[in-house]
């Protein structure tokens, strides 16, 4: 990118349009965040499918050897680099959109705001089957099975349908409009508390705390729901059991105990501080270079 200069960016920015540079650095800031925290994302998986501590599934992982270290890494490469995009990108859009209807009927402009993060979340969701794929390809039980991200997709449709791809659709539902509500509603408020800063490494800095800490924060809210989709997720074929009776399959399995039904969610805190952290500052950085 540095070397294009500002010429060059001037140019990919006019060429990108004002609303195809959200996507595109929506984009671009979830590929590096993917890259760089997917072996954390695994130990994190492995613990919320198996109740198991970190430092076990860090020897699961250290058993399977690094060759199968990044298994499963292109699913959620294409999932979130889409599903970033299309947060950023439709929650422009849905704003541009609402905003210009309710200047006219007299809403609140946080109203509009957040349901056009609904509505980005929810759109979101259409790329549940992406989250499916990594949820089969980072379970160890289906190392023999599932041989790549293209085997996995042809062996679900063909032998089970459409359908089958978006087992665990309700808890994506119920965790991506809430939380994109919440994400875009507290992210400025947050960001204006922070210390002013007067360098591009100073706005850079802002931004990845401001993304680090809704993202760690969203990431223990809606931690249950996650377990409940990986644990929906896992299963291949059969019946399609409701949200609630998985979640109380779990929380029996642990002895119901909240500490337990949370084993990973101090990973996954760390994790979200870092992946929301990356993604909001790099997703800032682009805006301003395109």
């Amino acid at each position: 990118i540095t070397s294009l200069g500002k010429g060059g960016h001037a140019l990919i920015g006019a060429n990108l349009g004002a609303r195809g540079k959200h996507y595109v650095c929506g984009s671009l800031a979830a590929f590096t965040n993917i890259i760089v925290t997917f072996p954390i994302q695994k130990v994190l998986f492995r613990q919320q499918l198996h109740g198991v501590r970190a430092t076990e599934a860090v020897r699961q992982l250290q058993r399977e050897g690094l060759k199968h270290l990044y298994r499963g890494l292109l699913p959620p490469l294409l999932q979130k680099s889409t599903t970033v995009a299309i947060m950023f990108g439709l929650y422009e859009d849905f704003s541009r959109l609402l905003l210009r209807h309710a200047h006219r009927s007299g809403a609140p402009e946080l109203v509009t705001r957040s349901v056009a993060a609904a509505l980005a979340g929810t759109a979101e969701a259409a790329l549940t089957p992406f989250e499916r794929v990594q949820t089969l390809l980072q379970d160890h039980r289906h190392n023999g099975r599932f041989n790549n991200t293209a085997h996995t997709f042809r062996t679900l449709l063909r032998d089970y349908g459409v359908r089958e791809c978006y087992r665990g659709l309700v808890p994506v539902l119920l965790r991506n409009g809430p939380s994109n509500v919440l994400f875009f509603g507290l992210r400025g408020p947050i960001k204006q508390r922070l210390p002013d800063a007067r360098t591009r490494m100073g706005h850079m800095a802002n931004d990845f705390v401001c993304g680090g800490l809704l993202g760690a924060a969203l990431g223990i809210m809606f931690y249950p729901l996650n377990v409940v989709k990986s644990r929906a997720q896992a299963q291949v074929g059969g019946k399609f059991v409701p949200c609630h009776q998985v979640l109380m399959t779990v929380w029996r399995e642990r002895g119901g105990s909240i500490v337990l039904l949370f084993r990973g969610a101090t990973l996954n805190y760390h994790r979200s501080l870092l992946s929301w952290g990356i993604i909001n500052a790099t997703y800032e950085l682009l805006l301003k270079v395109f």
